[in-house]
């Protein structure tokens, strides 16, 4: 993979968190539109490339157990990180407190969405993590703010969560050529695991990013836009 794929994985994730310090109004209404574009790209991208690909192997029987698999252990990652890879920002107690299982599970979840990116140079799954990945790193340097955390601690901690993606991309690499630990037969299980957070997040996304699960024009729109992009890219590329 070309460096400035990674680079875009890891500066999107930063930026998006760091901008916490420039912000100093509140920018919801604009928030939820990039969740709504995100996650419909992410969707897509998912329906259109993903799942064929990972069904495109010889045990494609187990596929779609893996895939309730990483449904399942997206919700269960989100006890711990009570919603931070969907943009929630949630008020947390005074006091230089931290959010151990937020970081965690935050972390844990970006580094299982980097590795796909080893089976193919998919350009679109980049742009959809990326993407996704600005609202939850802006939601996690809140919540370190809210703990009254230094800008420096919340740069670093910043750094940890940008670079999951890259990481679990040449862990993936080396799983995927089986030169670590020649777990090659295993890859497309991997992928099922992937594809099923994928479908949670993004869905989750698009029914919660607003009121009373109503779709409003302007949400509408950038459903479809995250959509269009998508299918552009799915033609473009055949």
């Amino acid at each position: 993979m070309e460096i400035w794929k990674l680079c875009v994985l890891f500066f999107c994730a930063f930026l998006g968190g760091t901008a916490i310090f420039l912000v100093k109004s509140d920018k919801s209404k604009l928030l939820k539109l990039i969740l709504s574009f995100s996650g419909a790209y992410l969707f897509a991208i998912t329906v259109l490339h993903l799942i064929p690909d990972a069904y495109s192997g010889s045990d494609k029987s187990e596929i779609g157990i893996f895939i309730l698999i990483g449904f399942l252990l997206q919700i269960f990652l989100e006890q711990f990180s009570e919603g931070v890879e969907h943009g929630h920002i949630h008020k947390h107690h005074d006091g230089h407190v931290f959010p151990f299982g937020i970081m965690i599970s935050l972390c844990l979840h970006a580094f299982l969405e980097g590795m796909p990116l080893a089976k193919e140079q998919h350009n679109e799954l980049i742009f959809g993590i990326s993407l996704h990945h600005i609202p939850a790193a802006f939601a996690l340097a809140s919540i370190l703010m809210q703990n009254h955390y230094k800008k420096g601690s919340i740069v670093f901690y910043l750094i940890v969560f940008a670079i999951m993606a890259p990481l679990g991309f040449y862990v993936s690499v080396g799983l995927s050529n089986g030169t670590i630990g020649g777990l090659d037969a295993y890859f497309n299980k991997i992928m099922g695991i992937v594809i099923g957070i994928f479908l949670h997040i993004s869905t989750t996304i698009l029914f919660e990013s607003s009121a009373d699960h109503k779709i409003n024009t302007r949400k509408m729109i950038a459903v479809l836009l995250g959509i269009g992009v998508a299918l552009i890219g799915f033609f473009a590329g055949h």
